[in-house]
């Protein structure tokens, strides 16, 4: 369960990255939805980071490196 929520968001945040992308190109930087998309990618990114933290917290996610 909470894999998949990571991955989803991880998809968002690609989604939104690319949104915003588009929206530089087709509005030059003269509107607020670059700013818009930048803003919903920066709460993704955050949110997910949270999600892999407290899954690693209550030890639902683990490493395996060998380091």
């Amino acid at each position: 369960m909470l894999k998949g929520m990571i991955v989803l968001l991880l998809l968002a945040t690609v989604v939104s990255l690319f949104s915003g992308l588009f929206f530089l190109v087709k509005d030059e930087g003269r509107s607020s939805r670059l700013a818009n998309a930048l803003t919903v990618r920066v709460v993704l990114a955050t949110v997910t980071l949270a999600l892999i933290a407290w899954g690693f917290y209550s030890g639902e996610l683990t490493s395996n490196a060998h380091w």
